[in-house]
């Protein structure tokens, strides 16, 4: 394989892009606990948010964001969304609706389902859902560090 000076430059380009309009669950909990100022929206149907749920999340289904959004959140917030996990591209499909609006929006890869494989606080409809973290997504013992 040849790398040129041109596909390295669009690799940059690309790799830059992706962290520009992407983040993780790792991430998005530390900003959390520094007490950043985003809003985190799960775009998942009733259903989905009635049995589980990131805490701190907002309730805002992809097919309402249009209607909703300019009403509940301030356009200078930052934006995060996800949804089911890494098989579902409901994430995007969100993100370019708050897009569309104007908003600084961030995808969260990996889901409601990377947040609760990797032991963050989880809340359904009767409160908090303790998940022991997986070892195929996260340090058992100790705080995840994302020495990645």
């Amino acid at each position: 394989m040849t790398i040129t000076a041109t596909s390295t430059d669009l690799a940059i380009a690309h790799f830059a892009g992706k962290l520009a309009f992407e983040t993780d669950s790792s991430d998005v909990h530390a900003a959390q606990e520094a007490g950043e100022r985003f809003v985190l929206i799960d775009s998942r149907g009733d259903a989905a948010w009635s049995q589980g749920r990131i805490v701190g999340a907002l309730h805002l289904p992809t097919a309402q964001i249009a209607a909703r959004a300019p009403e509940e959140i301030p356009l200078d917030v930052p934006v995060v969304t996800y949804c089911w996990g890494p098989g579902c591209n409901g994430s995007t499909r969100a993100a370019l609706e708050f897009a569309k609006l104007g908003y600084q929006v961030k995808e969260m890869i990996g889901g409601f389902e990377y947040w609760a494989r990797e032991g963050y606080p989880v809340e359904d409809d009767h409160g908090p859902v303790v998940r022991a973290k997986d070892p195929l997504t996260a340090p058992v013992d100790g705080i995840i560090t994302c020495d990645c």
